[in-house]
């Protein structure tokens, strides 16, 4: 075997191992990043929640979809509390209107008890077309926070948001930004409509859902999962 095709094989083989290398390092990267997170939506039925109020939520092509309203699909294990809850979603039209609902103090039995008592964190990247302001935009507390970003995709684009419950304190990422950093006690705003929520204290603990809004407002989520918080 000549030096030229000696060389030539063992530059072959180093390249090989080198993607080997890298692919396995982000394989490991990857399975890192998923580590820890539940997954609640397996993309085949919503066997582990139930529906209350108007309207309905199915499975349609591997994601929750929301259908008429005003409804909500509750998570049916249990209250959460200490923990970040992702959820992956996509608007049908250019912006839709939707919500998660958390710190739902006591397991709904219709869906206006959870808007009352219980947090949204909104989905409407235009609430000025509802005559409602920033305090009612994506990633906001509905009407009782100011949004830090705007970060908010359109439709048909893929938006993840992440919701920290660190026991008294609310904090949310949308697409990698923070909207919403509250701490129970903190000031808000008059409320203006009667269909915002009372103010008040929540509790640390408490249900969560997705919100069926209307007949116009067709929201797809893909992913929904939640991995508790370190212990301090």
């Amino acid at each position: 075997m000549n030096s030229t095709i000696k060389k030539s094989m063992l530059k072959s083989l180093s390249v090989g191992l080198g993607f080997m290398l890298l692919s396995g390092f982000n394989h490991a990267t990857a399975q890192v990043v998923d580590k820890g997170w539940k997954q609640l939506f397996n993309g085949k039925d919503i066997n582990n929640f139930e529906h209350v109020g108007p309207g309905k939520h199915y499975v349609e092509d591997g994601t929750i979809r929301s259908h008429g309203g005003m409804g909500l699909l509750y998570w049916k294990g249990g209250k959460l509390s200490n923990c970040t809850i992702k959820v992956v979603y996509q608007m049908q039209k250019s912006n839709s209107n939707s919500g998660v609902f958390i710190r739902i103090p006591l397991e709904p039995r219709e869906p206006w008890m959870p808007v009352f008592y219980g947090y949204e964190v909104q989905i409407d990247n235009h609430p000025e077309t509802s005559n409602e302001d920033d305090y009612h935009v994506t990633g906001t507390l509905y009407s009782l926070t100011k949004p830090l970003a705007k970060p908010g995709k359109p439709g048909p684009e893929w938006n993840t948001m992440e919701i920290t419950l660190d026991g008294p304190r609310t904090i949310v990422y949308v697409n990698g930004e923070k909207v919403t950093d509250y701490k129970e006690g903190d000031p808000t705003p008059e409320r203006k409509f009667d269909f915002e929520p009372y103010h008040g204290i929540r509790p640390n603990a408490g249900w969560f859902g997705l919100q069926n809004h209307g007949d116009d407002d067709i929201v797809y989520f893909k992913e929904v999962a939640v991995k508790p918080l370190k212990k301090k």
